[in-house]
């Protein structure tokens, strides 16, 4: 698909990363901690957040901006580091693109096809993605043996973004969603969203150990090097001393923006802009 161009990447060249607003930093993170020498830019759109209440028109437009914004670094793939817009615009987005593209529901999907034992996996996400039964069709292209339970769990965002990760609030919301989850004996749930790796250890604690919680974000990380070594465009070495590895853009509230990638990343964000996402 990509052959004609991909050798006129260069493996220096940087990653593009993008999502609704402060989610996809843990895809970020993944990156950052899997493939330690690839440089990121990585897209935030705070203005136009939350994705999963949008329609599929408006995702799919807000996401083409974003790539062409992108595509001014001279990126060498994509990370559409989203579930909505992944569910959404991924389809179309590759259509257009003539670099590598990859979205964070495959990845997830991937997994839990194949660590499932008794075929019964739950997905929590956004309304949005929950709705598309994007996981559920993926999963079921690789094993048609399984029944897949979705859940929507609207108030994780809000929660994981005020920084409640380790709240009786929290807990209490969590077991509200998943009571219904551990009633129906799945023994697989996955992490459908991408703020939700943030407060893994609280649903993890109310499933319990017999259930088996897939991180879209880690399995993301995992392909996109997978990916990369696939097309010879891996980056082996390290970048230069000084050098701006991750550059971190918004579409608004960069200071605030910053403040949370701080919390949860530990490279050192040293600033984070905002662009006017609409020019492009």
């Amino acid at each position: 698909m990509y052959q004609e161009n991909i050798t006129a990447l260069k493996k220096d060249a940087p990653i593009g990363v993008f999502d609704s607003g402060i989610g996809g930093l843990t895809v970020a993170r993944e990156i950052m901690r899997q493939i330690p020498n690839e440089k990121i830019i990585y897209f935030g759109d705070t203005a136009r957040m939350p994705y999963g209440s949008k329609s599929k028109e408006t995702v799919t437009g807000f996401s083409k901006q974003i790539v062409r914004f992108l595509e001014t670094f001279q990126v060498k793939t994509i990370v559409v580091a989203c579930n909505t817009a992944s569910a959404y615009a991924l389809d179309e987005l590759e259509k257009e693109l003539d670099i590598p593209i990859i979205g964070v529901i495959k990845p997830g999907a991937k997994t839990a096809a194949e660590v499932t034992r008794n075929g019964r996996i739950g997905v929590i996400a956004t309304e949005a993605t929950i709705g598309s039964q994007m996981y559920n069709k993926y999963i079921q292209e690789l094993n048609k043996n399984v029944t897949i339970y979705g859940k929507a769990c609207p108030l994780f965002v809000p929660l994981v973004e005020e920084g409640l990760w380790e709240d009786p609030v929290t807990d209490e919301i969590a077991r509200r969603y998943l009571t219904e989850l551990i009633d129906i004996d799945i023994d697989t749930l996955i992490l459908g969203c991408t703020h939700y790796p943030l407060i893994r250890s609280t649903v993890g604690r109310i499933m319990g150990d017999q259930v088996t919680l897939v991180n879209p974000a880690y399995e993301t990380a995992r392909e996109l090097k997978e990916l990369l070594q696939q097309y010879n465009i891996l980056n082996e070495e390290e970048p230069h001393l000084g050098e701006n590895k991750y550059q971190f853009y918004v579409s608004d509230g960069a200071e605030k923006f910053k403040r949370f990638a701080n919390s949860i990343i530990k490279y050192g964000i040293l600033s984070a802009k905002t662009i006017k996402i609409d020019e492009y």
